[in-house]
């Protein structure tokens, strides 16, 4: 066939690596981890019902980015990292923040923030020792999670907005404390399966 002859098909080019970043979830995710400085200067101040919002409001769009992202197509590594980094940052600064102001028990905090550190510490130990593991959240690691954006929205919206509800504030810092420490173990006992013989 002649150079250059036409075949009839179109010749699709790849995207810029500019467009695999530059998309509108990574967008909301970038917005939501720059609310986390904001949330931590609104509870620090006294304006836990304003923070409360604002927590809520990050969930909010933790949830449009991820629809986004399946309807439009636009999953990118990018994203993937960017994240569970937002999540996580607004979490635990938050559990911190909280705990400073005596809203929850700092060990609670110190468990939260351990766990992550216990968890990112196993993933490097892995990749040095070149057995990688599979990233893929286990579904007590899920309900962990949950349990701790619960907390962190219970304890933000009876201090926010002076509710009282002792009870069920000490049975979820408990649920989420032992669940914290289950998740913890199972990633533990999942990384030692892996380290080399």
């Amino acid at each position: 066939m002649p150079e250059g002859a036409d075949t009839g098909r179109e010749l699709t080019q790849a995207p810029p690596p500019s467009a695999l970043y530059v998309t509108l979830p990574n967008l909301i995710t970038v917005a939501r981890l720059c609310a986390v400085p904001a949330t931590v200067w609104l509870i620090l101040h006294g304006r836990l019902d304003l923070g409360f919002g604002l927590f809520v409001g990050a969930g909010i769009s933790d949830a449009i980015d991820g629809w986004l992202a399946r309807i439009r197509n636009a999953r990118s590594a990018l994203g993937a990292i960017l994240d569970p980094l937002a999540d996580k940052t607004l979490l635990v600064s938050v559990y911190i923040t909280l705990a400073a102001i005596g809203v929850l028990p700092d060990w609670l905090a110190i468990l939260v923030v351990f766990r992550d550190m216990l968890i990112i510490g196993g993933f490097l130990m892995l990749w040095v020792l070149e057995a990688p593991p599979r990233v893929r959240p286990l579904l007590i690691s899920k309900l962990n999670t949950t349990l701790q954006i619960g907390l962190a929205a219970l304890a933000l919206a009876l201090a926010g907005f002076q509710l009282a509800a002792p009870l069920v504030l000490e049975l979820a810092i408990w649920a989420t404390a032992a669940c914290t420490l289950a998740s913890g173990a199972a990633y533990v006992w999942l990384a030692l399966r892996r380290v080399p013989a």
